[in-house]
């Protein structure tokens, strides 16, 4: 039986940890401080929490729940609970498969930051030009990229426990004391007080519909929702791990690290770029914008050489939870070796992956939609899969499975499951309408119909 082969995690820690270093990656650290800076600052963030505490929690309690129950990967755990919607096992199969390579992509630009930081180059690489001719060489990125997705695929092989469990548990006390040192390190500079205030207190009348929109895109991409990796995680967890404190621990986490990762990014560069500074796009925020923070502040190239470290340990312990859905999802499948599927998987990356990589430099003429290679892949991905797949979870659960189907296994070792009123309204009613307008309106703002 391939259940009782199937790998499994040591114990609550080790899943919370494993879980948590897929859902603190590249999201927390380069998206969520832009986003915050680019939507008011304090009042993103409030929405933010009660988007996580509510809709966030709903969808990680259902997705993981459904993978401990069926001890199934996403392919067919859809279909095990519910023939009528077996359809969003294969969707949620293409989603992490779009993700791998593009992330990959962004993982190989940060360690080049990393080995710009550690070889002294730091001072060259606050010129504005630095980050648009490393991504416009003909090899460089190319190069990079391939070492980071090796990285990844080498944890994979290693398996669950001995490797994806075992990396999570050393990387994310680390990223932790790395994020807390360098918030600390930026508090203390003269000027910081203006950045801390306006990323921390909300102003109400910043708030609108577009807030919304960007803290719940943001959530999908940072708690890993509706990519098919915590029914993947869900499958891997032991049925007397307390699934509730479990669901509580990855929140805490992930929210604490996009907080902090913040609070390292918007402060800084409102101190040297005052609040024109923080509209920057995501990549422009943290390969542009950053390298000049460290080059005007004391001790600047150890502190940049800290921070990129730990967005490189945050977007390894991600990109392995996204292949490693995959994987578990070919194994489950075809019954197929976690080597012989892993070395599937790299091809498929490395074919996807190589127009991402030059997309942004020598092939940014060829355009899908008017979009670059890796904006593409990223659009298809988050904007449309995304809110597809956990509409679709919540159809099934609110008004056909049942609510009490995931309920129960939460409460399955007799603890008290303290959301249960709000679970119940959130995957019924809220969470679909919401996901449904998420859905349109980022469709309609991506073809230029309604303004963003």
């Amino acid at each position: 039986m391939e259940n009782k082969k199937r790998g499994s995690f040591s114990g609550g820690i080790g899943f919370v940890l494993a879980a948590a270093g897929s859902a603190v990656g590249l999201g927390n650290l380069w998206r969520f401080p832009y986003l915050a800076a680019q939507y008011g600052g304090g009042i993103f963030i409030l929405v933010y929490i009660i988007l996580a505490l509510t809709f966030g929690f709903t969808l990680m309690t259902t997705e993981i729940a459904i993978g401990r129950k069926t001890k199934l990967s996403p392919t067919r755990a859809y279909g095990n609970i519910d023939k009528r919607f077996a359809f969003i096992g294969p969707i949620s199969f293409i989603i992490p498969v779009i993700i791998l390579p593009y992330y990959c992509v962004i993982g190989g630009w940060v360690i080049k930051y990393v080995t710009v930081f550690a070889t002294g180059q730091d001072m060259a690489a606050a010129d504005g030009l630095f980050f648009a001719n490393f991504i416009g060489q003909e090899y460089a990125p190319l190069v990079f990229f391939f070492i980071f997705l090796g990285l990844t695929a080498l944890i994979v092989v290693l398996g669950v426990e001995k490797g994806i469990e075992k990396v999570s548990k050393y990387l994310m006390p680390v990223l932790i004391l790395l994020a807390i040192v360098i918030c600390i390190y930026i508090m203390f500079i003269p000027g910081a007080g203006a950045g801390i205030k306006y990323y921390l207190l909300p102003d109400f009348s910043k708030f609108s519909f577009k807030t919304v929109c960007a803290a719940m895109g943001q959530m999908f991409y940072s708690m890993s929702l509706a990519m098919g990796i915590m029914i993947t995680y869900g499958s891997y967890t032991r049925d007397d791990v307390s699934l509730v404190k479990s669901v509580n621990g990855i929140e805490i986490f992930d929210t604490g690290i996009a907080l902090l990762a913040g609070m390292m990014v918007v402060p800084a560069v409102y101190i040297f770029s005052g609040e024109a500074g923080t509209s920057q796009s995501g990549a422009g925020l943290m390969f542009m914008t950053l390298p000049k923070v460290f080059s005007q502040m004391p001790g600047g190239r150890f502190i940049g050489f800290m921070f990129f470290a730990l967005v490189f340990l945050a977007a390894l312990t991600s990109s392995v939870s996204i292949m490693e859905a995959i994987t578990s999802m070919l194994i489950d499948r075809f019954h197929i070796s976690r080597v012989l599927s892993c070395a599937i998987i790299i091809v498929v990356a490395v074919v996807l992956g190589i127009p991402c990589s030059l997309g942004n430099g020598i092939w940014s003429h060829i355009t899908i939609m008017g979009m670059d290679f890796l904006t593409f892949f990223d659009f298809i991905s988050n904007s449309l899969l995304l809110p597809v797949v956990a509409f679709f979870t919540c159809i099934m659960i609110g008004w056909f499975v049942g609510a009490d189907y995931i309920i129960d296994e939460a409460a399955k070792n007799g603890e008290k499951f303290g959301r249960e009123k709000i679970y119940r309204v959130m995957v019924k009613y809220i969470a679909p309408v919401l996901l449904l307008i998420i859905l349109v309106f980022y469709t309609l703002a991506q073809f230029g119909i309604i303004k963003y």
